[in-house]
């Protein structure tokens, strides 16, 4: 059987989150094989937005871990990646419906405020000086300076390929064993072609976290939570921002498995409108859901009445990996020594990315992570692990 040891650290998952990983490991001094079941970004990466949202994120350790990221995308974009990737800090506008939606995001900006987020109520009759075609009537919003896009998939390949060579690419290969030593500490990892030698494996699968959790031997309740995007035909820049109604966030925080459904504008540099947002847990089931698509376009239409003449030129799937307290789980493993993870980030992978890279190069190097990761600790699910087993 071949044997690889090319490599420091194994990054398993070639989607953003594990090409920061291996992008931070690398500016650490290491050499870094990425392992992928199939190509770059092709997986929740490729499906999604690109969003960089401060605005759905109460405080707490995902706002801190964001606020990170924030600053290190800016970064990233300003000295490392091309300008094809999209990258642009154009804002965010939440908006609500009724009073009682206004003053519940009031309270909802007050207390980001007082966590550092730059979030600024804007009255009914100030939206469209943000937004000219926003549909009249809305009850007020607010404005998040801070929230951004990138083409997500471009941004994955660009941290890679600026790792040169120091990382080593093995895709089509999907992991089969987690090899482990005598005393229990991570060896490697199999695939279809041999075997990888290293000592940590970064466990970067996404959707795929849990299984690959699993062929280590410890539990991670990843499971995936699939939503759709519209796509229209390229048009002038009609939306300016990512605009999106309240409920949004209620959405984002919900554990229900059921089809829930909020309007998700934004309008993109490269023309196209992207409608979002469902999610419903489905398992893996791609199949195409006509009362999600129409939930999606009527939203669109009722925030942005000119979207109502637009053709919607295709549509895709994409699933999200989730974790039930809506954390990922990032950091070493407790239970199988050189196994650290960096999945379970739902739909906030692409913002969350720079900062989980950062955390694992900590980690990976003995270095001090750049906040509190206690929170995001991947054992923290072990009582309910037990309870199912027993139960």
């Amino acid at each position: 059987m071949l044997t690889r040891r090319l490599s420091d650290v194994i990054v398993v998952g070639a989607g953003v989150v594990g090409a920061a990983c291996a992008a931070y490991a690398v500016r650490a001094g290491l050499r870094v094989t990425v392992v992928d079941r199939g190509a770059v970004a092709g997986g929740t990466t490729g499906a999604g937005e690109g969003n960089l949202l401060v605005s759905d994120k109460a405080p707490g350790p995902e706002l801190e871990l964001f606020l990170i990221s924030a600053r290190s995308w800016a970064e990233l974009a300003s000295a490392d990646l091309p300008s094809t990737v999209e990258y642009e800090a154009k804002g965010g506008l939440v908006v609500a419906q009724d009073d009682a939606g206004a003053a519940a995001l009031a309270e909802f900006a007050d207390r980001q405020r007082e966590a550092g987020v730059d979030a600024e109520p804007v009255p009914a009759d100030r939206l469209r000086d943000l937004e000219p075609h926003l549909a009249p009537g809305l009850a007020g919003g607010v404005h998040y300076p801070g929230d951004a896009q990138v083409m997500p998939a471009l941004a994955a390949a660009h941290l890679l390929r600026g790792c040169g060579d120091a990382v080593t690419l093995r895709l089509g290969e999907e992991v089969t064993a987690v090899l482990r030593g005598p005393g229990g500490e991570v060896r490697g990892v199999r695939t279809p072609r041999g075997e990888i030698h290293a000592p940590y494996v970064v466990n970067a699968a996404g959707v795929h976290g849990g299984e690959l959790a699993r062929l280590a031997g410890v539990h991670l309740p990843v499971l995936p939570r699939r939503g759709f995007v519209l796509v229209t035909e390229p048009l002038p820049r009609v939306v300016r921002r990512k605009v999106y109604a309240a409920d949004y966030v209620a959405n984002v925080a919900s554990g229900s498995a059921a089809l829930q459904t909020s309007a998700v504008v934004e309008g993109t540099q490269a023309g196209p409108v992207l409608i979002g947002a469902s999610r419903e847990r489905v398992g893996f089931d791609r199949t195409l859901s006509v009362p999600a698509l129409r939930r999606l376009a009527a939203g669109a239409v009722a925030l942005f009445p000119v979207l109502a003449g637009v053709r919607a030129m295709r549509t895709y799937a994409g699933f999200r990996p989730y974790l039930p307290d809506h954390l990922p789980a990032i950091g070493p493993d407790p239970r199988v020594p050189g196994l650290v993870h960096a999945c379970g980030h739902e739909g906030a992978g692409v913002g969350l990315a720079p900062a989980t890279g950062s955390v694992v190069a900590a980690c990976l190097t003995g270095g001090e992570p750049p906040l509190d990761i206690a929170p995001f600790r991947p054992d923290r699910f072990e009582a309910d692990a037990g309870k199912a087993a027993t139960g």
